[in-house]
């Protein structure tokens, strides 16, 4: 572990000289690249610090005991706080996703419920929506499919931190984890009996790609416009101004049409379109690497869940982690912390887990 501090924070130094040349700034992408690299190996310094400062006091303190038991109970005190910074260091040291330093792009659909399964997953977009709003995070819908009764067929948000963030609190490196199939046990309000009915919603989390992360050639896109339309077959606009964007070499479509001008769809589309083949890319390589990838939606059916959200009993179970509630009024009004944490730790016990055996 010695070895691979004096790395980092060599790295950490180097990139601290980096970042008081003014010509670093000059390039906004390498910037904020170098930015965030910084702020993650600030936190392994910081602890590294505390961590030498307690090494010594508690050589002190022995010394001292051996003449006066007094200092016992300091000696003790001491020893519990350097090892739990001991432990905070080796967790920093865990390798990350290389996209936890990202922001993300949800993409919300409807599955098997028809109807019920469209509103569930608007619910599903207030709640990601509220919980971007407690951590300070902006959110924004890319484009959008509404059902008949104001759900949503498909919805794709940005969701972006203000500023940099501290590691593993980016939009990325915490919404990941919600990626899969969301199944709700609930009465739809089309349900006349009173009968509890079961429907499902997927979503698919994704890094926002830069332009710097994927390069897009020209020639391998297809570009089609169409006139967009609203549910109900309300016209949102009468200019053919929604895009649709194919991309040759893998057969990946995105359609946007929530925008008013041709340029601004198109921007967006491809916005997602970056960000759908660097995830793709990424998926390969991690597949590539080891067979243990989690993997997200595939297809929304009831039976490939992560999580259950269920209103008769307000209880919420996430059936990776095993956590459960009986708050899902609160988790879904934005209180997704604890469910998000129970994530975050498991996946972090695995990745320990890795490194031990």
């Amino acid at each position: 572990m010695k070895d691979a501090v004096a790395a980092l924070l060599a790295e950490h130094a180097d990139l601290e000289q980096q970042l008081a040349d003014p010509a670093v700034h000059a390039d906004q992408h390498l910037a904020k690249r170098l930015n965030q690299r910084y702020a993650e190996l600030s936190a392994v310094a910081r602890v590294h610090e505390e961590l030498v400062a307690l090494t010594g006091d508690l050589e002190a303190a022995a010394e001292l005991a051996e003449e006066d038991e007094s200092f016992a109970a300091e000696l003790a005190s001491l020893t519990e706080r350097r090892e739990a910074a001991e432990e905070r260091l080796r967790r920093l040291l865990v390798p990350r996703d290389p996209s936890d330093a990202k922001d993300a792009l949800l993409e919300i659909k409807s599955g098997e419920g028809g109807e019920e399964s469209a509103l569930f997953a608007g619910d599903l977009l207030r709640m990601y929506t509220r919980y971007a709003e407690r951590r300070g995070w902006r959110t924004e819908v890319l484009d959008a499919t509404e059902s008949d009764l104001g759900g949503f067929k498909s919805v794709t948000v940005a969701v972006k931190a203000k500023g940099t963030s501290q590691p593993g609190e980016t939009p990325y490196a915490l919404l990941k984890f919600e990626g899969g199939v969301h199944r709700v046990q609930r009465v739809p309000v089309t349900e006349s009996q009173g009968r509890v009915h079961t429907s499902a919603a997927g979503v698919l989390v994704m890094p926002e790609a830069e332009q710097v992360d994927v390069t897009i050639d020209d020639k391998d896109l297809r570009i089609d416009v169409f006139r967009s339309s609203g549910p109900g077959g309300q016209s949102v606009n009468t200019t053919d101004s929604a895009v649709r964007i194919t991309h040759l070499p893998t057969g990946l479509v995105v359609s946007c049409q929530n925008e008013k001008s041709q340029l601004q769809n198109k921007e967006q589309a491809l916005r997602i379109l970056r960000s759908r083949l660097l995830a793709q890319a990424e998926e390969a390589a991690a597949a590539e690497a080891s067979d243990a990838r989690r993997s997200q939606v595939r297809t929304v059916d009831r039976s490939e869940r992560i999580r259950t959200y269920n209103y008769p009993e307000n209880r919420i179970s996430d059936h990776r982690t095993g956590y459960k509630s009986y708050h899902l009024d609160q988790v879904l009004d934005g209180d997704l912390e604890p469910v998000v944490e129970s994530c975050v730790e498991a996946d972090l016990a695995a990745r320990l887990e890795a490194i031990g055996s």
